[in-house]
């Protein structure tokens, strides 16, 4: 008998309504996701600030912005840090989107993003680095898991304009 190959195909969120949150945001006050229907949004889950390989994602969309402002695409970072720490890390890198802070995880967990990782040999519950890209009607366009930073901005960009 031959064998089943399963392919991954698209994420069982794209082509559905993006689940709706409210979380506050680096900019004072909160950010709800249905109030920014009429806009692209870039929804993107990162495990922590300051550190490299999320500083360097960050710095990525910031560089890109001008882009992601002429397709009308807001960009939202998320992780479980505090508002102090999204203050600090926007400050140092001059960031030039909002991050959202999402201590509670319930945001995280409404999109599937903490996982159980493991990491040589040693497991443990965190963030799995995910961007949603969600269109003007609030539908998940394209999701992309396990992001690797390099070269993710232009892959987004490219969702954005298909």
């Amino acid at each position: 008998m031959g064998r089943l190959l399963v392919s991954a195909g698209p994420d069982q969120m794209e082509g559905r309504a993006a689940p709706d949150f409210q979380l506050p945001s680096s900019e004072g006050g909160k950010v709800k996701l249905s109030s920014l229907r009429g806009k692209n949004v870039v929804l993107y889950f990162y495990p922590q600030d300051d550190t490299p390989g999320c500083t360097k994602e960050a710095c990525s969309f910031r560089d890109s912005m001008p882009t992601f402002d002429g397709l009308d695409a807001v960009v939202l970072g998320v992780s479980k840090d505090s508002l102090e720490s999204h203050d600090k890390f926007a400050k140092k890198y001059s960031l030039n989107f909002t991050l959202l802070s999402d201590e509670g995880l319930e945001v995280h967990k409404l999109y599937d993003t903490w996982k159980l990782k493991n990491n040589y040999g040693k497991t443990y519950w965190g963030t799995e680095r995910s961007t949603f890209v969600i269109d003007k009607e609030g539908k998940v366009k394209k999701v992309f898991r396990r992001v690797r930073v390099d070269g993710h901005d232009a892959e987004v960009l490219q969702a954005l304009r298909a």
